[in-house]
């Protein structure tokens, strides 16, 4: 299951853990998940995680579905 982290270092993007992917980072605005990239350089220091459905308006795969239920 995908993991969702705010950054306080960059507090306008997510940050998401993806098994088998890896981390990625996105803006978070609509539809920001279509615009992520390789997350690289991050301190443990600054990320908390913070519930999926708060990634839900950039478009986050399974944040939708969490919503609905």
């Amino acid at each position: 299951m995908i993991k969702l982290y705010r950054d306080a270092q960059h507090p306008k993007n997510w940050v998401a853990y993806v098994p088998q992917v890896g981390w990625v980072a996105f803006p978070a605005a609509e539809n920001g998940w279509e615009h992520r990239a390789p997350a690289r350089g991050l301190d443990p220091l600054f990320l908390r995680e913070v519930p999926l459905q708060q990634g839900f308006a950039a478009g986050l795969p399974q944040a939708g579905f969490l919503k609905a239920a």
